[in-house]
């Protein structure tokens, strides 16, 4: 099974595919004074949960988020439970 990560910028999400098939993604809405990204919402479809879908997409975004210079709101619940367990983001959050 093939894996691919995209920074949809025109729907301002983070999209994974599974095989092609998107699989899940995190949106968020971006303002650029300060930089910031709220994460608002993560969503993997019901076919491809309990694959590591959600933390994969997270990531990725989060990682783009830090190399792009922005700093993050966890708004969305999925994306504050992986901050915390995953401490190397803590400084991220605005």
């Amino acid at each position: 099974m093939t894996t691919r990560l995209e920074h949809n910028v025109a729907d301002t999400r983070f999209e994974i595919y599974l095989d092609d098939v998107l699989a899940g993604y995190v949106d968020y809405a971006e303002r650029e004074d300060p930089k910031v990204r709220d994460f608002q919402h993560t969503m993997t479809f019901p076919e491809f949960r309990g694959r590591g879908v959600a933390a994969q997409v997270v990531e990725f975004g989060l990682h783009d988020s830090k190399n792009a210079g922005f700093a993050v709101i966890p708004t969305c619940w999925y994306v504050d439970k992986y901050i915390v367990e995953h401490r190397e983001y803590a400084d991220l959050v605005a």
